[in-house]
């Protein structure tokens, strides 16, 4: 990736990086460590915070260990809510979200990689879920009407895409006056070297666009957001170590929560 990639080729490489890891672990492969690698998509989803009920409620195949942490535990979603997911893979936060909102509430998943898309449907129909909706799309042009969902959540995906600004204010737009932003994904702890900033593996695994977290919080204010809280978690580091061969990530990245309140008025 060059200094003059521009968000069309960043888009091209991560949808192609995520649709092989729909086709490595379709093929009976471990996921999204080199084939395969030495951490299961469980052992990585625990390590990211998830518990052990958690992981066995959820389709088996809607796992694929691509996490930085675990949104739906800092959501507090309640019964009758609509969730919207951004980047929502074959949809592992989508089936724990449609559990905590019930039968009343509703759940949609958007993800840029049709190969995603169709995974998350066919595990939703396998295992019966009523109450969650896939789409395609791309987080920066949501296919979600304004003011209609009470909670957005995401997973290590907002630093995907290469303007984060109009992610935010899409996101803004769609949620409810009173509806809350709930994520976890990764932000730089101190600046971070071109040869990062330009390598697409490192782009695919959410960390070479990574913000510092004075940036997510200046950028959320611009947009309107209120009680805005970004808050490192420590443990990431365990995730990261393994995400590059070359690099120690460790030194200029954690994963964190990032939390935000759209005004009532």
């Amino acid at each position: 990736m060059s200094n003059k990639s521009t968000a069309e080729e960043i888009h091209a490489s991560v949808r192609q990086h995520y649709a092989q890891v729909v086709e490595s672990v379709s093929s009976g492969c471990c996921g999204p460590a080199p084939c395969c690698g030495t951490s299961s998509p469980v052992e990585i989803s625990k390590r990211a915070g998830y518990t052990p009920i958690q992981i066995k409620v959820v389709p088996e195949e809607s796992n694929l260990g691509l996490g930085c942490g675990n949104p739906t535990a800092i959501a507090a979603l309640k019964p009758g809510e609509r969730v919207l997911d951004l980047g929502s893979g074959a949809g592992f936060d989508c089936f724990l979200a449609a559990k905590a909102v019930g039968e009343s509430g509703y759940v949609i998943g958007v993800d840029m990689t049709p190969e995603m898309v169709a995974k998350a449907r066919a595990n939703a129909h396998r295992s019966g879920y009523k109450n969650v909706e896939f789409r395609l799309g791309e987080i920066e042009r949501l296919p979600i009407e304004s003011h209609s969902v009470d909670v957005i959540i995401s997973n290590c995906v907002v630093n995907l895409a290469p303007d984060k600004h109009i992610v935010l204010k899409e996101a803004f737009r769609v949620l409810k006056p009173g509806g809350r932003l709930a994520i976890t994904d990764i932000v730089a702890k101190q600046p971070v070297p071109e040869t990062i900033r330009n390598d697409a593996h490192l782009w695919s695994r959410c960390a070479a666009g990574a913000l510092p977290i004075d940036d997510w919080k200046a950028t959320l204010s611009e947009l309107g957001f209120k009680d805005i809280n970004i808050k490192p978690i420590e443990h990431s580091a365990d995730l990261m170590k393994t995400w590059s061969s070359t690099t120690d990530l460790r030194f200029f990245f954690t994963s964190a929560e990032i939390e935000a309140i759209k005004p009532l008025a």
